[in-house]
């Protein structure tokens, strides 16, 4: 059967972090709102299996948000659910994203019981005054506590960090990372602080109170990330991610970057699916309320839009460039892209692709410039 990966959006946040930008509210303690969500999801998923037909699962992520916010017992019905829709691999991968405020870490035991075995773990920092300059609600000593614990429940742990922080110095980020590893997580994302349109950070950053690292010295700290990952075992198998072995990777990121089928639920959650041997993508509605009212007028939550062979093309490269596996030629047809397309040969003399006959794919240096290459690319 084709593979399928299901991703499950849970918008409920005790805060919104000042560099958000996804689709988030707070959690005010909407405990019927919450249930029905929960219901929404279900229905959705269920008519969505009659437009998928018969499918392998290989993953289920729960991401948000904050999902270890859901009652437990939502996310064990969720799973229990979608394993009797789709076939589930032997290798099931179930994953989800948590905080590690001490209240949520007191419920991982309970995540763990019903089905999560991979936790990532929004760490983001390891020192007070970072915390807090991020807006997060969680110090320090409980991001410990909450490592500690999740390494001892979960089977697969992930933590991501952020870097290239205001007034961060490379001699605290290489601690930093070496403070982490000692925690023995199988995989770790660095996501390097972007400052998105429209947040309260772009809004401080505006106003001068806060000032981004300059340009030499992210890269410089980008450079130290991959040191001290390599060092340690980890591979750069995505731009920001990092894992400790093939088997330690995010399967169900993977599902996007190898341009695999996916089911979105959940209010604005993403999919995208080949009904009738075309691509599809699907957007749920973002406002909780119209979802949940959608999926209850409509059975589905989500609006469809048909991707013609360019845009699916394109899509792929895009996300497939992310990763050093690249894309095959063999799918760049749409884009009459091949190794001796001449601008795919001007791309491997100046550093960003490697000179590979079968497959694209990006150098290290042309993940970093990744706009830039596609751009290039899709022209």
């Amino acid at each position: 059967m084709p593979p399928l990966g299901l991703y499950v959006h849970w918008p409920y946040c005790a805060r919104i972090c000042p560099y958000c930008d996804f689709n988030v509210v707070r959690d005010r303690g909407r405990t019927e709102e919450q249930a029905a969500l929960a219901q929404a999801i279900i229905a959705d998923m269920t008519a969505q299996r009659a437009l998928t037909g018969p499918r392998r699962l290989l993953s289920i992520f729960f991401g948000g948000g904050t999902p270890s916010l859901m009652d437990p017992l939502a996310v064990a019905r969720v799973i229990e659910i979608a394993k009797a829709l789709w076939s589930p691999a032997d290798d099931l991968e179930i994953s989800l994203e948590a905080n590690p405020t001490d209240a949520e870490a007191g419920r991982f035991e309970a995540l763990a019981d019903a089905g999560v075995a991979r936790l990532s773990l929004g760490v983001q920092a390891l020192d007070d005054a970072s915390l807090k300059m991020l807006g997060r609600n969680h110090d320090a000593g409980s991001a410990k506590r909450a490592v500690a614990t999740a390494a001892r429940l979960f089977p697969r742990l992930s933590v991501d960090l952020i870097y290239a922080r205001p007034g961060q110095t490379d001699a605290a980020w290489r601690e930093e990372l070496a403070q982490m590893l000692a925690y023995g997580p199988e995989h770790v994302s660095p996501y390097q602080l972007t400052i998105e349109a429209g947040t309260a950070f772009d809004r401080a950053v505006g106003r001068g109170k806060i000032v981004p690292p300059d340009e030499d010295l992210a890269a410089q700290l980008f450079e130290t990330t991959q040191e001290v990952l390599e060092a340690a075992g980890f591979d750069a198998y995505e731009v920001s991610n990092h894992a400790k072995g093939a088997a330690a990777r995010s399967r169900h990121n993977l599902v996007y970057w190898r341009g695999v089928d996916y089911v979105g639920v959940g209010p604005g959650a993403h999919g995208r699916l080949t009904l009738d041997g075309s691509k599809v993508a699907t957007t749920a509605r973002a406002k909780i309320t119209d979802y949940i009212a959608a999926v209850a007028r409509e059975g589905t939550g989500f609006e469809r839009e048909d991707l013609n062979p360019v845009e699916a093309a394109e899509e792929r490269l895009l996300l497939g460039l992310r990763i050093d596996d690249g894309v095959a030629f063999s799918e760049m047809a749409a884009l009459d892209l091949r190794a001796d397309t001449p601008k795919v040969k001007s791309l491997v003399e100046s550093g960003l692709l490697v000179d590979d006959p079968h497959r694209l794919r990006a150098t290290r240096h042309g993940r970093l410039v990744l706009d830039r290459l596609t751009g290039v690319l899709a022209t």
